[in-house]
């Protein structure tokens, strides 16, 4: 687990999902530690565009070759994008979590539910507790 990545810039949830947030749009996508820890990563569900995520409920699911786990919102919010190398390529979660393998970007209702999630430190204190 020493070389897992964990970027300074970006919030996380206790479930494994990441955040980058540049204006009202939050970046979404699945950690370096959860897809190592799924395997290789077969499809990914996600909800329509126009549809709104509410922070802490799941919205989609990641399948793997051996699990499936639920996708929870790090953000409430309406979905503006799903990566569309997700539906042809899944698999590039497991190359790239942090870059090509984001997974939607949401309009942000209130920005202050970041207040919620992690910083890099705390998340690396929760997945080595």
């Amino acid at each position: 687990m020493t070389d897992t990545q964990i970027p300074d810039h970006l919030r996380y949830t206790d479930d494994h999902e990441w955040i980058e947030l540049e204006d009202d749009v939050a970046t979404i996508g699945l950690t370096d530690f959860a897809q190592s820890e799924l395997g290789d990563i077969v499809y990914v569900e996600t909800p329509e565009l126009g549809a709104t995520v509410v922070q802490g409920k799941a919205f989609g699911v990641v399948e793997a070759v051996k699990t499936v786990a639920d996708l929870y919102a790090p953000v409430s919010g309406e979905i503006i994008e799903v990566n569309p190398l997700l539906i042809e390529n899944p698999e590039i979660i497991n190359s790239s979590a942090y870059e090509e393998g984001w997974i939607l970007r949401v309009r942000v209702q209130d920005t202050s539910e970041l207040s919620n999630l992690l910083d890099a430190q705390a998340y690396a204190d929760h997945i080595s507790a």
